[in-house]
């Protein structure tokens, strides 16, 4: 099961000790939700990495980092169920029905989705249709990109001399337009930070809703894009700038972005630089 770190790890054999470390039975006919983390494969839990090793079915996400289908089970069924913004999209209803269709069916079913499944990333509404089903699950938690992704960029999410707060907002709703159910009076002063997961589409109408509520236009932004990974990028702005900034570059996606005075941190923390980005595992 955990051959592909054996051959890879030998010299040292700290993933040799794991064979016998007791890992929680993954039952046949139970899914697994497990969280990739936000890019580089090697940031995968230890539960994760088994489930990979032990599914028979892994149902990914497109924010999947590149090479860990290549540490699953050879033999597991792999389907792809992808939702990207603009771009053709599994729909949610059949992505439940397909979990529960081959845990019925006897398989030990991987749920794999990148970040965190329980961040925005509609793990609560999967692992609830499974309940209501009766089919068995487990929540693996992941890393999520409004932290983990942050701290490849430099970024620490949290820092004692500038805030002890930080607010997770999601840049559009279940419309696809700009969240209407957010206090955008509420938000834009309750915390020096806020970090926002795909909000690059809407980011214009976000920082002038921020703005209007009495948040200052020039509170520091970063984008941080493909976080974790070797095609990392990191653009830095203003949010009375960077509306504009969207609209006259073409930053790459997956994103997530940063509001707050933290992203300051970044000229002394860049460590994810040169060299380091070889590495596949992150």
């Amino acid at each position: 099961m955990l051959g592909w770190f054996k051959r890879r790890a030998t010299h040292k054999g700290h993933f040799a000790r794991l064979d016998a470390a007791g890992f929680p039975e993954f039952a046949s006919g139970s899914v697994w939700l497990v969280g990739a983390g936000p890019g580089a494969p090697g940031l995968i839990s230890l539960l994760g990495y088994y489930a990979l090793g032990e599914a028979d079915v892994i149902v990914y996400d497109a924010l999947v980092g590149k090479g860990l289908l290549e540490m699953a089970n050879p033999k597991a069924e792999t389907i792809y169920a992808g939702k990207r913004g603009g771009k053709p999209s599994a729909k949610q209803a059949d992505i439940s029905l397909t979990l529960i269709e081959k845990a019925r069916a006897g398989r030990k079913v991987l749920r794999l989705k990148g970040g965190d499944p329980m961040m925005f990333g509609r793990g609560g509404e999967e692992s609830e249709t499974l309940a209501k089903a009766g089919v068995p699950f487990r929540i693996v938690p992941g890393i999520t990109a409004g932290v983990g992704g942050l701290a490849y960029a430099g970024i620490p999410v949290t820092h004692r001399d500038t805030n002890q707060a930080v607010i997770f907002l999601t840049g559009h709703d279940n419309t696809g337009g700009v969240p209407q159910a957010v206090d955008w009076g509420a938000v834009a002063t309750a915390a020096p930070v806020i970090v926002m997961y795909m909000a690059l589409k809407h980011l214009g109408s976000i920082a002038d809703k921020l703005i209007a509520a009495g948040r200052a236009a020039d509170d520091r932004v970063a984008v941080v894009s493909n976080a974790a990974t070797a095609e990392q990028t990191v653009t830095e702005t203003t949010l009375g700038e960077a509306g504009a900034l969207v609209a006259s570059r073409d930053i790459s996606t997956p994103a997530v972005v940063v509001l707050g005075p933290v992203s300051r941190y970044r000229a002394a923390l860049d460590w994810y630089t040169g060299g380091l980005r070889e590495n596949a595992l992150g």
